[in-house]
């Protein structure tokens, strides 16, 4: 596992739109993750706008990143969240389903899904990850969503979409 933060990508300078989905479960980490991405997104896309929905829980998030792609799709959505580990296998059944859940949404939109839900072993993880700064996750998540922004727009600059062969076949 990484413990340093990636370097800071490029700045983009078009406005966009980035969409955060947080938990408000395990508030202390979870605000800590909302607060530390803010922060850089604010640095690194100073011209976006950036929306936070909040919802209760990290199984909640992807029917939020769903409902969000598909009205007017955010360049890029980030979800937050923390789910720590207990004595049954409740955590693992969550954090598989919202990990799935989330891929499957980002292939099928075509429009990344930054996904910093985090399952951690305890509060210790909990605090390295959302409110340290060595490997602070917060900062993670915008700089991979940045990345990710900056690189389909190169692409779409360079290589128009076409009709893909799945939307044609419903038309």
């Amino acid at each position: 596992m990484s413990t340093a933060l990636p370097p800071k990508p490029r700045i983009f300078g078009n406005r966009v739109r980035v969409c955060i989905v947080a938990s408000k479960y395990n508030t202390q980490f979870a605000d800590a993750l909302v607060q530390n991405t803010i922060e850089e997104l604010e640095d690194i896309l100073p011209q976006a706008r950036i929306d936070l929905i909040r919802v209760p829980g990290a199984f909640e998030i992807p029917v939020m990143v769903a409902n969000l792609l598909d009205r007017e799709p955010p360049a890029c959505v980030i979800a937050l969240g923390v789910i720590i580990r207990g004595s049954t296998a409740h955590a693992e059944h969550v954090g598989r389903s919202v990990t799935d859940s989330l891929q499957r949404l980002a292939i099928e939109s075509m429009k990344p899904v930054i996904h910093e839900v985090l399952l951690v072993d305890d509060e210790k993880q909990a605090y390295a990850r959302c409110i340290g700064s060595q490997m602070n996750r917060g900062r993670e998540a915008a700089r991979a969503a940045a990345e990710m922004i900056d690189v389909l727009h190169d692409l779409d600059r360079s290589m128009p979409r076409q009709p893909s062969a799945k939307k044609q076949r419903h038309a």
